[in-house]
């Protein structure tokens, strides 16, 4: 009787991950997402292999609030880039998704092109777990894309608020997508998008809304000039886009393929991606110790005391952290 070969052969799935296999990279992603240790551990092996193969793709995120067209956006410049001959990725990240079920159905069925296209391929975020979570397990997904052969990888941020910020820190370019009729609009748009966004396209610039889509840029430009750029090497433009019509698509290829050779020209990419790295490594580590904390059974029980006696004011804040480090063998 023959021994039943284990379902996630690490040997084969590297082989058939490499070498572009749908299936062995859906596997992959599968384990970087599960919470069983064996698989965690067999992941992070996985990671740790392709690590070689990965950093030539683009990794761009997409952001948005809802309405303004992203997922059509999306499937309509995916598509071009399918047909110049790219292979692209479409990650979502949902911190929303523990409330909502997630939302990426809704988006596979909008994105109907590159849901069908055999050069794309679109993955949800977990839909379990905090922002954090979710981020680590899309940066290690962004890996195994690139080590399959995904040369773009669009990141969308599905939730809103901090997820920009995240997803920002994950990407090498940042893309905000706005609505026509800046007007009301201008005055809700959060400074801290407009700070860390590389390029602003206003969408839905196309029949009727082209005339407001041109007035919004001219304002949205206004409101870029008080903003110090983020690199001497590139200030951020604002353009006009038609995800449904497929206009302006190609001007904002332009632009992202402009900003890489720039940033490349002075070295910036690189240590960009270099100190996004060492903070995913701050990150990771500190949610390590976060749950270790909140499950190791030297602390758990006295951690729940502890947190009961500060809420009362029976203990002081930086006395409970004291006690705590101590227990886990973090003092002296």
């Amino acid at each position: 009787m023959t021994t039943p070969k284990p379902r996630h052969d690490p040997v084969q799935l590297y082989t058939d991950l490499t070498t572009g296999n749908r299936a062995a990279l859906a596997r992959a992603i599968t384990l970087v997402e599960s919470k069983k240790p064996e698989h965690r551990a067999l992941a992070r092996s996985l990671v740790q292999e392709v690590l070689p193969l990965t950093g030539q793709a683009i990794r761009i995120g997409i952001t948005g609030v809802p309405g303004v067209g992203k997922s059509t956006t999306i499937d309509t410049l995916g598509s071009n880039l399918t047909a110049a001959g790219h292979k692209v990725a479409v990650l979502a990240v949902d911190p929303s998704s523990t409330r909502t079920g997630g939302s990426i159905l809704g988006d596979k069925t909008r994105m109907a092109r590159l849901a069908i296209d055999k050069n794309a391929f679109i993955r949800p975020s977990p839909s379990a777990g905090t922002l954090g979570g979710v981020a680590a397990k899309t940066r290690e997904t962004m890996l195994l894309c690139e080590a399959a052969g995904f040369d773009v990888i669009l990141v969308e941020t599905v939730g809103i608020g901090q997820s920009e910020t995240t997803v920002a820190d994950m990407v090498d370019f940042f893309l905000v997508l706005m609505l026509p009729g800046a007007g009301d609009e201008l005055q809700g748009i959060k400074k801290g998008v407009l700070e860390i966004a590389d390029m602003i396209a206003v969408n839905k610039a196309d029949g009727d809304g082209a005339v407001r889509a041109r007035s919004a840029a001219s304002d949205y430009r206004a409101a870029l000039h008080i903003l110090a750029p983020k690199s001497p090497t590139w200030s951020p433009p604002v353009i006009t886009v038609s995800g449904l019509a497929n206009e302006g698509l190609d001007t904002l290829w332009q632009q992202v393929d402009t900003y890489r050779s720039r940033m490349e020209a002075t070295g910036e990419w690189q240590e960009k991606r270099s100190s996004q790295q060492v903070a995913w490594m701050w990150d990771l580590l500190q949610q390590r110790l976060m749950h270790e904390l909140k499950n190791s059974s030297a602390t758990a029980d006295r951690l729940k005391t502890l947190e009961s006696s500060v809420r009362n004011g029976s203990t002081a804040v930086s006395v409970a952290v004291d006690e705590l480090t101590t227990l886990m063998g973090l003092n002296g």
